[in-house]
């Protein structure tokens, strides 16, 4: 029956383990049952036709070896070695000096101290004090005793002290293999607390990257729109109007994005989760008609759509082209002009997003060294976003490559290549 009471089990379980949380006392308990033992066997006749009798005399000699014996077994954990050949040596002087038989059991202490010594020490260890003991105390018996060497008594001292030291040694296996299990499990939990930690770190890095590719873009050109409306608001009404107009539509297409993205972190029973696909190359023409607008034209050399993309590999295009446009936008000053680029092969789909840099003079080219790719980087994160560390953590996570540098001619490029077979088979497998 199954106790209800969690106090009551508890009170239980510490009961039980009284020997773990006490060891001292327990040790002195076990020391004075031996000594008791040995005093019975001591006075004890038990091969008598009817019965065993408790009529032998106790002599002086032998409490004075019990006791000696039995007291350094209350250190017996502390000192297992000391403790053995304590009782050891007062063992095998009961044996050589008491003569007549039947002896007193002194060696019940040496035996207890054999047990301990297996089960706190290691296994070559045990082997080597266990057979020195029980080949001396064996040796002892049979050679000062008065009876034949193998009497019954020799023999009961063998096969004690050698199960002694074969009970100690599976005791000492067994708590060393509770222990292994006990650290696997601690191990396998610490492990799961790290790959649940790593995954969230993941998600987090996923998130911001997909609210930074949805928000800058908008903003951006929000930003240059509200410019140029509040700019030309009293020489050019209509101008201001039409600026507003694409402000207003861009704030719409950042806030359905917005939406959506965010909409992945609901519950999958929400009735207000978003069912809109995430956005691809099909829907590019959208975007280079929204940079037109703004202000920055935009070439598109693609003879046409490409189909049949795995999905992740269309998302991080199409974030592509969103990103680096929005940087020609951001610093390629006035009158820049873009072009963009796809060109897809069997094995690999490439991106490149070209801007001539007509707004402002371009960086110096310099091919042979990494100096011109991080002016190239700095000049399109001068700002301090995370535009192109993004776009990298986006392309490395599909084993893709990416370039940005200046051109010879002048302006910047970014250009990214995708392999296709492994996005396809990196999410047939997830």
């Amino acid at each position: 029956m199954t106790s209800l009471d969690p106090g009551q089990d508890a009170r239980r379980g510490g009961r039980l383990r009284w020997h773990r949380t006490h060891p001292l006392a327990f040790d002195a308990v076990v020391a004075g049952c031996v000594f008791a033992a040995i005093l019975v066997g001591a006075v004890a006749e038990l091969h008598r036709p009817n019965g065993p009798r408790f009529d032998r005399e106790l002599s002086p000699t032998t409490l004075v070896l019990a006791a000696l014996a039995c007291i350094p077994l209350v250190a017996r954990r502390r000192f297992p070695r000391t403790v053995l050949a304590a009782a050891g040596v007062l063992t095998i002087a009961q044996l050589v000096g008491q003569t007549s038989a039947p002896r007193a059991p002194v060696v019940a202490a040496a035996v207890v101290a054999l047990f301990t010594l297996a089960a706190h020490t290691d296994r070559p260890t045990t082997w080597r004090l266990g057979a020195l003991t029980v080949v001396v105390l064996t040796a002892a018996a049979m050679l000062c005793g008065p009876r034949p060497w193998y009497a019954q008594e020799n023999l009961a001292i063998f096969a004690w002290t050698g199960m002694a030291a074969a009970a100690g040694d599976a005791v000492r296996s067994r708590r060393a293999y509770i222990d292994a299990i006990r650290e696997r499990a601690e191990r396998a939990e610490r492990t799961r607390e790290e790959e649940a930690g790593r995954r969230v770190a993941e998600e987090r890095m996923r998130i911001a990257r997909e609210l930074h590719d949805v928000v800058a873009h908008h903003i951006a050109l929000v930003n240059v729109q509200a410019g140029v409306a509040s700019h030309v608001m009293d020489s050019r009404p209509d101008q201001a109007k039409q600026a507003l107009a694409h402000v207003r539509e861009a704030s719409r297409s950042a806030l359905d994005e917005l939406r959506a993205t965010v909409g992945l972190l609901r519950q999958s029973d929400d009735p207000t989760a978003p069912t809109e696909p995430a956005p691809g190359l099909g829907v590019l023409d959208q975007l280079i008609d929204g940079f037109t607008r703004a202000g920055l034209p935009v070439d598109l050399e693609a003879p046409q759509t490409p189909q049949g993309l795995p999905a992740s590999v269309d998302l991080t295009a199409y974030r592509v082209v969103q990103e680096a446009l929005t940087n020609v936008h951001k610093h390629a000053g006035a009158g820049a002009r873009a072009t963009v680029r796809i060109v897809r092969t069997e094995a690999t789909l490439t991106v490149t997003v070209l801007d001539d840099g007509a707004g402002r003079p371009a960086v110096p080219h310099r091919r042979s060294g990494p100096g011109a790719r991080e002016a190239g980087a700095a000049r399109q994160e001068s700002g301090g976003g995370h535009g192109l560390i993004g776009m990298r953590e986006r392309v490395h996570a599909l084993r893709g490559t990416v370039v940005t540098e200046p051109r010879a001619a002048g302006g910047f490029q970014v250009r990214v290549t995708l392999p296709l077979h492994t996005a396809r088979t990196g999410e047939s497998t997830t």
